[in-house]
Formats: C-alpha cells, sequence, structure tokens
C-alpha cells in the first residue's frame, strides 16, 4: 500500500464559527485572523494505493460555483485536484473509489464538474464508485436548517442520478481492505473517519471531528457542528483510544500541518510531535 497525499488548495473561514465557544484570545494564537476576523484552512486528501483499487479519500470545494460563491470562501493557492493528483503520478481516470468522509461542500465539491451547459454536471472519476451512506445521505438531500448552505444539490445528485452512488447501510463495516470506518455524529450525521492500517502504524483521517491540531483539546469545537455535545463525547473517546494505541492523526484542514501524535499531559491529552505524511512511510 502506498498512501499520497492530495492538496486541493485553500479557504478562508470565519475564525469564531471554527472554533464556536472558545474566545478569540485563545484561538488566535495559532490561528491568526485577519481583518475580516477570517483564518487560513487548506482542504488536504489522501489516495490510498492498495493493489488494483485507488481510493480518493474526499477531493475539495471543486471549481464550479460562481464567483460569488468563492468570493465568500477565497479560494487560493498553487495546489489543485488535478495538479496534485498528477503529482502522484495518476489522472482522474484512474481513480476506482470515492470515499467521501461526508457531504459538505469542502469536501466532495471537486467530485463533480461542470458540463457544456449550466445546468449540466459531469462525474470527476468517471471510472470511480463514490462512496457514503444511507443515514448521511438521507441527512444531505433533505438537509436541515442550519446545513443547508453545506450541502448543494450540484456537488449531491449527479452522483446518483448518473449511477456512481454506493451507499453503505449504518454502522457497515469498510468495503475497503486498507481501511476500517469510524463512524461520527456531532458534526453532522454519520460522518465516516478512515482508520488506516499502514505497515505497524494506524493512521485515521480525521475530517471535521478534528479539522486542525488547535482542534485537539475537547473544548475545541466548531460552530458548525449539529451536536456540539456529541462532539465533546466523541472527541474524548477517540483521544483516549487514539492515545492508548500510539495512532496518527491526518488533519484534513491544518494550513500547516499534516500529521501528529499524542501526549498525555496535566491538561489531557494535547498534540506531541507534528509532521509530514511523508515522515512516517
Amino acid at each position: 500500500m502506498n498512501l499520497h497525499v492530495i492538496n486541493t488548495g485553500y479557504i478562508k473561514l470565519d475564525g469564531g464559527a471554527m472554533f464556536g465557544v472558545v474566545p478569540k484570545s485563545l484561538w488566535q494564537r495559532t490561528n491568526p485572523a485577519d481583518e475580516n476576523n477570517l483564518c487560513t484552512w487548506t482542504m488536504r486528501c489522501l489516495l490510498v494505493e492498495d493493489g488494483d483499487r485507488l481510493i480518493l479519500i474526499d477531493n475539495g470545494i471543486g471549481n464550479k460555483q460562481d464567483a460569488k460563491f468563492f468570493g465568500h470562501y477565497y479560494l487560493h493557492g498553487d495546489d489543485s485536484l488535478v495538479n496534485s493528483i498528477s503529482r502522484a503520478g495518476f489522472n482522474f481516470g484512474d481513480i476506482t473509489d470515492m470515499f467521501l468522509t461526508h457531504l459538505h461542500f469542502d469536501h466532495c465539491g471537486g467530485g463533480v464538474k461542470n458540463g457544456a451547459n449550466p445546468d449540466q454536471y459531469h462525474m470527476t472519476f468517471e471510472n470511480a464508485k463514490y462512496w457514503s451512506n444511507q443515514a448521511h445521505w438521507q441527512w444531505a438531500i433533505n438537509p436541515n436548517a442550519r446545513e443547508r448552505a453545506s450541502f448543494l444539490k450540484e456537488n449531491i445528485l449527479p452522483m446518483q442520478e448518473q449511477g456512481h452512488l454506493e451507499l453503505l447501510e449504518t454502522g457497515q463495516a469498510s468495503p475497503f481492505d486498507s481501511f476500517d470506518i469510524i463512524y461520527v455524529d456531532g458534526h453532522t450525521e454519520k460522518q465516516m473517519l478512515p482508520k488506516i492500517k499502514y505497515k505497524d502504524k494506524t493512521i485515521v483521517f480525521v475530517a471535521d471531528l478534528m479539522p486542525s491540531t488547535s482542534h485537539v483539546p475537547i473544548p475545541y469545537v466548531m460552530g458548525y457542528d449539529v451536536r456540539p455535545l456529541v462532539t465533546l463525547k466523541e472527541k474524548a473517546d477517540f483521544l483516549q483510544e487514539a492515545y492508548d494505541n500510539d495512532y496518527i492523526l491526518f488533519f484534513e484542514h491544518d494550513p500547516v500541518v499534516e500529521c501528529c501524535n499524542l501526549k498525555m499531559t496535566e491538561k489531557g491529552i494535547r498534540v506531541d510531535e507534528t509532521f509530514a505524511l511523508k515522515d512516517i512511510l
């Protein structure tokens, strides 16, 4: 098995929304905001090369929305989905499986692209199955008012309409030999976190359970989470398991850090060493 970091670009999001009830005087120490209170975040995905399967975990925000949409999120940087996959030695047609941790636009927008007409869409990965789960799919296509702006029909419905969608049952085991799935419900219904066995290590793609190293302390929960108290419990349980078993955490949104391991301190479990994925392979 080989793992490849896929960088798809940077966006800006409101610092208060990203850190919830934590005051700015604390979070700005690690994530300084600009004059509009916006902090920079990356959209870092992971490509799993395992035998004859090439599995992409999440795919970033894409580029099919209009200028008004991107004006809210300040997409920037030199990285892109196509360039990163090319640097790994592949092209879009090589992807066999598109695994989506959840269907918020910054995680799945790159999976569908514009066609010749404004309302026409095509699958970016024309040979791939697109994996979600039944409970989260229903949640996304019938969105609550809080998450409605995060679930964009043009990112989601073409997967089903064009016959690429595969839905796992709630809590179902992974369809892949290369990783198991941890299901969590605090950020959104049935988010799926890949738990990857690589040689003698366990790497967990923590997605939006903990978007960055700054979110490792348990009270640091995003304002976007639909069930923040559930997130608190899920984080506490996961961090204890991760510490006890020496897991490596892989961060999707940390603007600097790809991976870390954990240590126990008098304040609880905290980040220990930080490092690039390539340094552990």
